[in-house]
């Protein structure tokens, strides 16, 4: 960023500089150091929860006054259980091993030379995001554990939320010792702020951006700087001829209902021909309060559903809302997910070995569960703690990404006086 630039590309570059300033610190820090802060963070959330939650009724309020969906008011909610959940998430973070130091592997060569390769910080990791408050906790808490700086620019529409937070955040790093820039959050939420925070090159390590196809394609714009793309769940639950029907209603209702805003909810159902009499009728009753839209087999066996056009197989509906299809064969499932699917989280329900070892094996995505809920695909149910979100690419992680995804690796090489 040169000298000169004023306005908001001056403010977020010299924050930039700020967080990369207290990365060098991070990148030192002690385990028990880094724990320290993250313990401090979680108890001030709690102490200051009706701060956060009086903010965050401020939030909702101007949102509700704009007249956003209610899917947008559910992600920007806050209550005492999610506040609490924000703090748990925290202390389950500092109780994870210390992924910096650790030796990933390590080799001598003939010559004698030691080589090994070590995870260290990947620096200053910024994170753009919409309307969802928990994620300044949670990202700026795997930040710190891996040895990060957090640089952090979310919404208008949860500024005052997300300010409160980074505020206890911040005022946490100093009682452990560490710089209150550890963790850095842009208050300038204009669309000027917002590409200038994309483009940071030299300053950020990595930008990981959590929101919709809209934020999504300004960073493929805009973006400067290395970038892992936390993408769409687009996801499906195929429920095959072997399937146990009773499983594939739980496995189906849950996919789609304990939380359908979120992006490891199920979208499509895909059901095979030899079990679709049996299983839609039944799912029709679990699914009352699901908008359904189908093809024409699914249809007759689901009355009232509407027709699904082209644009429903490849919707993330991020609502009550399920598309459904009767397919002949395992292939026609896999061939749909491969041509509507978006590389998220993909389930098969099925009682043979050879059809799951096939989806497994032929399903290209960041996930694939065999009768399991798509709604496990989550950092903390896999045992990552809170994550920092879930990429749809392949470089240079993939799925939900955890504390060693926050961090790259060094080559060390001990010699004995070795040349070459």
């Amino acid at each position: 960023m040169p000298d000169h630039a004023t306005g908001p590309r001056a403010s977020v570059a010299a924050l930039a500089q700020r967080a990369k300033s207290a990365s060098r610190a991070l990148a030192t820090a002690s385990s028990a150091q880094k724990d320290s802060a993250l313990h401090a963070a979680a108890d001030l959330l709690v102490a200051r929860a009706d701060e956060v939650l009086t903010a965050n009724v401020e939030d909702i309020a101007r949102a509700e006054a704009g007249g956003v969906s209610p899917t947008v008011i559910d992600r920007l909610r806050l209550d005492e259980r999610r506040v609490q959940a924000m703090a748990g998430g925290l202390r389950q973070v500092a109780s994870l091993p210390d992924p910096v130091g650790e030796v990933v592997d390590g080799w001598v060569r003939p010559n004698g030379l030691s080589v090994s390769r070590v995870r260290v910080p990947l620096g200053v990791v910024a994170i753009i995001y919409e309307n969802r408050p928990n994620v300044t906790s949670d990202a700026a808490g795997l930040c710190l554990k891996a040895g990060n700086a957090a640089f952090l620019r979310g919404s208008s529409g949860a500024i005052r939320s997300n300010t409160v937070v980074a505020g206890a955040l911040r005022e946490a790093c100093v009682k452990a010792g560490l710089p209150d820039d550890a963790v850095v959050l842009v208050e300038d939420t204009s669309r000027e702020a917002a590409v200038a925070f994309m483009r940071q090159r030299g300053l950020v390590d990595c930008l990981i951006p959590r929101g919709g196809p809209s934020l999504i394609a300004s960073i493929l714009e805009h973006a400067t700087v290395p970038y892992v793309i936390d993408g769409d769940g687009n996801c499906h639950v195929y429920v095959d001829a072997a399937a146990d029907i009773d499983m594939a209603r739980r496995i189906v209702v849950n996919a789609k209902c304990s939380r359908p805003s979120v992006c490891n909810a199920a979208e499509t159902l895909l059901v095979h021909r030899a079990v679709a009499d049996r299983l839609l009728p039944r799912l029709r009753d679990d699914l009352a309060d699901v908008e359904v839209v189908g093809d024409e087999r699914a249809r007759s066996l689901w009355p009232g559903a509407g027709e699904a056009t082209e644009d429903d197989w490849a919707e993330e509906f991020l609502a009550l809302k399920l598309a459904v299809r009767v397919v002949d064969s395992l292939d026609d499932a896999v061939a749909h997910i491969t041509r509507y699917g978006s590389g998220h989280s993909e389930a098969i329900v099925t009682e043979s070995l050879p059809s799951a070892q096939r989806f497994c094996r032929e399903v290209d995505a960041a996930a694939v569960l065999v009768n399991a809920s798509t709604r496990f695909v989550d950092g903390e149910e896999f045992g990552f703690g809170a994550e920092i979100g879930i990429s749809t690419q392949k470089l240079h992680a993939r799925g939900p990404m955890g504390l060693r995804e926050l961090t790259t690796a060094k080559y060390v090489v001990v010699g004995s006086g070795q040349i070459r």
